[in-house]
């Protein structure tokens, strides 16, 4: 089954920014690839392509990539007569090829990745199944059974995702607690409701950040972990939801009165100690292998670098030489090429470390990564709060995958404490 033709156009993010949307047609249908988009922007990522004319979207205009597409990447892949049912990483390798630059910045990692993506839908309509198991198939994980992941929901923001004086960009619920992926999305969207309440009786009417979830005029760490704690209690579940934190402390690196790496560490420290914490990304800078592996002696809970690794196998190498970390968190659009993530994952898991699949901040109505945390058996996810549209389809396609399981008989079970070793 051939690609028979393959069209980019410019379409918006949720947060209103120029985004490649792609339409490839095969014999079986037309799958779409649209590209999600980050809101920090690592030195070790693979590079969106933007067009740079301030006189349209300030800059962030995408018609270059979707030209590369058009005139550069559609001729060479359907001339290819390369089959996305069998040769999807041929196909991402052939793009690669021509690009040629080491982080994709020729063509666009966003001209790529969209293309990787829908020939991978394209690769499991051609086969007959669902695109959870093509990607399970892809990574050589078992399509006879599955693990079904904690949704991490980040309901409390600061840093750059929001207006609020907090440096700390994310707080997310982790039901680990919950039976099943559909209870676990029940209990998230409880809390969150519950958030809302004590939010608007403490502070007047809460104010929203990027990814859905509130922004309370707040603007220490410890009084965020107090809400979301009362939160939980409020909620009915306390004991049966945990506590995850991203402070992104790229953003706020290299701001004045920030504490340094030795404070930092003390602090989050005391922080793992007061409340239910079981997960903490990007607590250091982008390059402070030091004071990561120093961290790391011992660290009790999921300790995940973003920044730090970029989704990059080689990045990923090096913190388990420095015995740096212990989780990658998995973003395709900072690598740029499904096979790529996929290969990630696998370096990870080799290294006995988990994957944590994420969303990004200028995401896209697209369900692609709900079917890849599956596929992938990550354990864990984060999308969003349980609000606004780019958000809940990827629980709700999730919700979907969990459904079909059960109907096909299929073995299925819910990673909850165990999320970070859902792979074995």
């Amino acid at each position: 089954m051939a690609i028979q033709s393959i069209r980019a156009s410019q379409h918006l993010d949720s947060r209103g920014k120029p985004t490649v949307q792609l339409d490839l047609k095969s014999s079986h249908d037309i799958f779409r690839g649209p590209v999600p988009s980050g809101a920090s922007k690592g030195d070790y990522k693979a590079v969106e392509l933007r067009d740079g004319d301030m006189s349209v979207f300030h800059g962030n205009g995408v018609t270059k990539a979707c030209g590369n597409v058009n005139r550069v990447l559609r001729p060479k892949i359907t001339e290819s007569g390369l089959d996305p049912a069998h040769d999807l990483k041929k196909i991402d390798e052939l793009m690669i090829r021509l690009d040629g630059s080491a982080d994709k910045s020729k063509l666009g990692a966003n001209a790529i990745l969209a293309i990787s993506m829908a020939a991978a839908r394209a690769g499991a309509a051609a086969r007959g199944v669902q695109l959870y198991e093509f990607l399970a198939s892809e990574g050589g994980y078992p399509t006879n059974e599955y693990v079904m992941l904690v949704p991490f929901m980040n309901v409390l923001h600061g840093g750059d995702h929001s207006g609020n004086p907090m440096a700390f960009q994310e707080f997310m619920i982790a039901p680990t607690g919950a039976s099943s992926f559909t209870e676990a999305v029940q209990w998230n969207a409880e809390t969150y409701m519950a958030l809302k309440s004590i939010i608007q009786e403490k502070y007047g009417k809460a104010a929203f950040g990027d990814g859905g979830g509130c922004a309370a005029p707040i603007g220490h760490p410890e009084g965020a972990l107090d809400l979301l704690v009362a939160a939980i209690a409020k909620a009915g579940h306390e004991g049966k939801i945990k506590i995850g934190i991203d402070p992104a402390s790229r953003s706020f690196f290299n701001k004045p009165n920030v504490l340094d790496a030795a404070q930092l560490g003390k602090l989050y420290r005391q922080l793992l100690d007061k409340c239910p914490i079981v997960f903490l990304e990007d607590p250091f800078g982008q390059d402070d292998w030091d004071a990561f592996s120093k961290f790391n002696q011992p660290c009790k809970v999921e300790l995940v670098g973003d920044d730090l690794l970029a989704t990059n196998i080689n990045r990923v190498r090096k913190a388990v030489q420095k015995n740096a970390l212990h989780s990658m968190l998995l973003k395709v659009n900072q690598i740029g090429t499904v096979t790529a993530a996929i290969a990630a994952a696998q370096e990870a898991y080799s290294a006995g470390w988990s994957a944590f699949v994420s969303h990004r901040l200028g995401e896209t109505t697209d369900d692609f990564i709900a079917d890849l945390t599956v596929g992938l058996r990550t354990g864990h996810l984060k999308s969003g709060a349980p609000a606004r549209g780019e958000r809940v389809v990827k629980y709700n396609r999730l919700m979907d995958i969990e459904d079909d399981l059960h109907l096909r008989k299929i073995s299925i079970r819910y990673a909850g404490e165990s999320f970070r070793s859902a792979h074995h």
